[in-house]
């Protein structure tokens, strides 16, 4: 049962990424949860859903590293996002 719950977090995760409301945040969010989350285990899926709760100018921000990423944010997930790459 806690494997199911797990995937519907995740399938719900990516969904959320792809459907933020600014497109350069949807196209970021939503590759890097194409890419990562259906890897994440629950302590990473629960860091990630707690960034989804941030607002995309914030995100955007940190990612461009125009904004300081808050401590409530940081850690291996954040590290991920910060190193991942569009690929053209």
């Amino acid at each position: 049962m806690q494997d199911d719950d797990l995937d519907i977090r995740r399938r719900r995760a990516r969904f959320r990424s792809w459907h933020r409301g600014t497109k350069e945040t949807d196209i970021f969010l939503g590759s890097f949860a194409d890419a990562h989350v259906g890897g994440f285990g629950p302590d990473e899926l629960r860091q990630y859903e707690t960034l989804l709760e941030e607002q995309d100018p914030d995100i955007y921000g940190w990612v461009t590293g125009t904004q300081d990423i808050p401590d409530h944010v940081r850690g291996p997930v954040m590290d991920l996002l910060l190193r991942f790459q569009l690929k053209p």
